[in-house]
């Protein structure tokens, strides 16, 4: 391992991992007509009871930024929590 934080979003037993390719998923989420049914089938979840508990549960900083300044952006706060 290359002792990266991994970040996770708890959803009842499942554990879902925030990465680049669930920000998209996330941002098609927000940016377009999907509904909840759809956005389990994306996640892996059960049904839409489990996709409302996730989105619920994901801090708004996490599902506002880019998947393309999400590397960026973990790396950042890691330092900050060092330094601090």
């Amino acid at each position: 391992m290359s002792g990266e934080r991994v970040y996770v979003v708890k959803v009842g037993e499942k554990e879902i991992p925030i990465d680049e390719k669930t920000l998209s998923i996330l941002h098609e989420y927000v940016k377009t007509p999907m509904g909840l049914e759809e956005l389990a089938e994306k996640l892996g979840l059960e049904g839409w009871e489990e996709a409302y508990e996730f989105i619920k549960s994901v801090p708004a900083w996490i599902l506002w930024t880019p998947p393309s300044l999400w590397t960026h952006r973990r790396k950042w706060i890691e330092s900050k929590n060092q330094a601090g």
